[in-house]
């Protein structure tokens, strides 16, 4: 249990953006040759990637922050509960209004969780997309 001071550093000091599984993917799909713009500010959401060859959005969602269902990391904490539940729900239903916008105007949306980018889940998660943006494979 940390101190109200000691967990306020910590949570300040989370980034939005430029995250270690954002950086991760981008390096990956630049070596395999996509090109694409980061944290688009012109779509809704503001994708984290955009890929504008391929009309394709892909947020790189935190486990804990987005709420992902099913994974250790997605759990609410014990303390503020109330608070939490808010702050979570608020972003998981962003999200999809985000995401709903962008696929009526014509886009692909691919939501890739943190969990997905742990060394034994990413090649997989990366062939997954690869296949998508090349149309070998439906969202």
């Amino acid at each position: 249990m940390f101190s109200k001071q000691r967990r306020n550093e910590i949570m300040s000091s989370i980034r939005s953006k430029n995250t270690k599984p954002e950086l991760l993917l981008r390096k990956a799909l630049f070596a395999h040759g996509f090109r694409y713009r980061i944290n688009y500010t012109k779509l809704p959401g503001k994708p984290d990637i955009y890929l504008p060859q391929y009309k394709t959005a892909i947020f790189v969602h935190g486990c804990f922050w987005h709420g992902h269902d099913g994974c250790k990391d997605g759990h609410l904490p014990k303390t503020n509960v109330a608070f939490w539940s808010k702050k979570i729900n608020d972003n998981i239903n962003r999200d999809k209004r985000a995401t709903e916008l962008l696929e009526q105007n014509g886009f692909k949306t691919i939501v890739v969780w943190e969990c997905q980018l742990t060394p034994g889940k990413f090649n997989k998660t990366l062939n997954s997309i690869t296949a998508i943006l090349l149309g070998l494979n439906e969202v």
